[in-house]
């Protein structure tokens, strides 16, 4: 421990990195407080119900949207326009070879991203805006306040964006996931006043609590074990001659993760589950209402298809993000086989057969540690803290990834030591 600290007093650029990155969070928590002008906030609280879009879509904001500040809409449109990109690049042959291109076709997926983004802004900076005016939160209503409000939003977004861009270049980790990231440890605080309140007042005993945080610490490992897991698929390379210098005769592994869809499809599922519910707030209809309240966050209809999407989105994404084929034919041509199986078509067959396995587990691991906040109010009486799957599978994902790159710039700050 100590070695590991006097390591980092003595690493200037990591210094200068976590520095850069925590002004960069001032000036997000910054924004998250400055309203947005003419919006009635008495309104607002009555659209953030349990179990609505609009309470998922505060999550990742941090509070932002319930207060209509200038980073309402967070960074979700270019979350949204990012996946899309991702999905459309194994269907659209250009994006295909701009991937494969290196770091130019990285740079022209990233530009058309960003435009992406803001198109994606602006139609969710409507809907959030004319939702807003249909139930009078707007103290004026005249389309020219409302093209204003779209333009602040709007803009409060690509702000996000190039935070989060400057983040990942100037400062540590990755500045997107680390403004998610922001946003849902920043209620923490909140969270605590609310147990501590209850305690107070007799509504939960001191078991109940000590139960609440044996369950959260179980869940927190629960999340580390599995997102940490992996496949280790035994890799040889045969000896090949290339000029007078001779390659290859080595034997490594191929790292096949457990949870390789991370925490995408708990995002498609909740939106699409929370949907019904939102629009009933809306839309005042019999049959309209009478599916809202049949999908109502905590229902077993709601909790059953909740899972169920989970699984099968876990399945789709990881197909879409992992090009077993692609993967099968680069082994193939730098001369790397798998023991035991041929190159090619058969390599293929096997990866799949193994990824389809252990993509069960993490399926089920995520439809697990979806639903599981649903019953956790049950067991211990704690209402109204939540304590979902996305957010602690992002706080935890985000937090190792951060560190493993903290750790990569002082192991290298240790080698040009010794070099030099």
């Amino acid at each position: 421990m100590g070695s590991a600290f006097a390591n980092f007093a003595a690493n200037k650029e990591l210094k200068d990195r976590i520095l850069f990155t925590m002004v960069m969070f001032f000036v997000f928590r910054l924004g998250v407080h400055i309203p947005v002008p003419g919006v009635d906030t008495s309104i607002l609280e009555s659209l953030f119900s349990s179990g609505n879009l609009f309470g998922f879509l505060d999550l990742f904001s941090g509070g932002a949207l319930s207060k209509f500040s200038l980073f309402a809409m967070s960074i979700t449109p270019y979350i949204n326009s990012s996946i899309i990109m991702q999905l459309l690049t194994s269907v659209i042959p250009t994006l295909e070879e701009w991937r494969k291109d290196g770091q130019e076709g990285y740079k022209k997926i990233q530009k058309v991203t960003r435009y992406f983004t803001i198109f994606l802004a602006v139609v969710q900076a409507f809907g959030m805006t004319y939702a807003l005016r249909i139930n009078h939160a707007l103290v004026d209503n005249s389309w020219l306040y409302f093209g204003f409000i779209i333009v602040v939003l709007t803009a409060g977004t690509c702000l996000l964006m190039w935070i989060g861009e400057q983040i990942t270049e100037h400062g540590i980790g990755n500045g997107i996931s680390l403004i998610i990231f922001c946003g849902i440890v920043a209620r923490f605080p909140e969270a605590i006043s609310t147990v501590i309140e209850y305690l107070k007042i007799g509504t939960i005993s001191p078991f109940q609590l000590l139960l609440f945080v044996i369950i959260a610490l179980g869940m927190i490992l629960m999340v580390i074990e599995v997102n940490e897991g992996q496949r280790r698929v035994s890799i040889q390379y045969a000896k090949r001659v290339v000029g007078r210098r001779m390659y290859g005769g080595h034997s490594t592994f191929l790292p096949l993760k457990v949870n390789q869809a991370g925490v995408i499809p708990i995002i498609f599922a909740s939106s699409i589950i929370m949907l019904p519910v939102t629009l009933a707030q809306f839309v005042h209809i019999g049959w309209v209402q009478s599916v809202g309240n049949f999908f109502a966050w905590g229902s077993w209809p709601n909790t059953i298809c909740y899972g169920i999407l989970i699984f099968i989105f876990t399945y789709f994404y990881t197909a879409i993000s992992l090009n077993i084929k692609e993967l099968a034919d680069n082994m193939k041509k730098y001369g790397g086989f798998i023991p035991g199986i041929r190159p090619g078509e058969p390599t293929m067959i096997y990866i799949d057969k193994v990824m389809s396995r252990i993509t069960l587990a993490g399926a089920l691991f995520l439809a697990f540690i979806a639903i599981l906040p649903n019953f956790i109010g049950n067991i211990t009486g704690i209402q109204g803290v939540y304590f979902g799957g996305t957010s602690l599978l992002i706080v935890v994902g985000v937090a190792l990834d951060t560190m493993r790159q903290a750790q990569s710039l002082m192991v290298t700050r240790n080698y040009q030591g010794f070099i030099k």
